[in-house]
């Protein structure tokens, strides 16, 4: 019986220094990929975008650290969040206001953009896979990759206007690939 408390004295006592290094492991994963947060206005329409933003630091980046035909989280650590107060309309299809997670499936002449009605979930699960329902993709489209000449050091979002319409430009190493889409006014 003695034996048996002493263990659980010691398990308690170290807990607050598992959480402690749980805290500092957290910290030091988010200021390799930092958070961002991305606004875009335009009329009556407002967009945030919450991603965190891995470096190059020289790898090969996608067809690499990014395989080809297979999910990303779209950035790194949690799943990144895109938020309309519009409904949105990508190649006829619309994605209704609200909130998603956005993820993608990087290929070398074109990426399907995927908006998935679960969000706030870690990028990926224990076993190292996307951590995204299928069945919850609620908006999927196909878009072209372009390669630049010039390398994106840290992986970035942008919207920019087109015209009436919007792109969200996504860019990384020498990939960019724009994402039109228009809204009704």
């Amino acid at each position: 019986m003695r034996r048996a408390i002493i263990i659980a004295g010691i398990g308690i006592a170290l807990i607050p220094v598992v959480i402690a290094v749980m805290k500092y492991n957290l910290r030091r994963e988010k200021s390799l990929s930092p958070e961002e947060y991305v606004s875009y206005g335009r009329g009556d329409l407002n967009i945030t975008l919450f991603y965190n933003r891995p470096y190059k630091k020289g790898r090969e980046i996608f067809g690499g650290l990014v395989p080809y035909g297979q999910v990303w989280r779209t950035g790194a650590n949690e799943a990144t969040t895109f938020e309309t107060d519009k409904d949105l309309t990508f190649e006829g299809k619309i994605l209704r206001r609200g909130k998603y997670s956005l993820w993608t499936i990087p290929r070398p002449d074109t990426w399907t953009i995927i908006f998935n009605s679960e969000y706030g979930q870690w990028g990926i699960n224990s076993k190292g896979e996307p951590n995204r329902d299928p069945a919850r993709d609620v908006l999927t489209v196909d878009v072209p990759a372009m390669t630049q000449d010039r390398v994106v050091e840290q992986f970035t979002v942008t919207f920019e206007s087109v015209g009436d319409d919007v792109e969200m430009v996504l860019m990384w190493d020498k990939t960019l690939v724009a994402v039109p889409f228009s809204y009704q006014r």
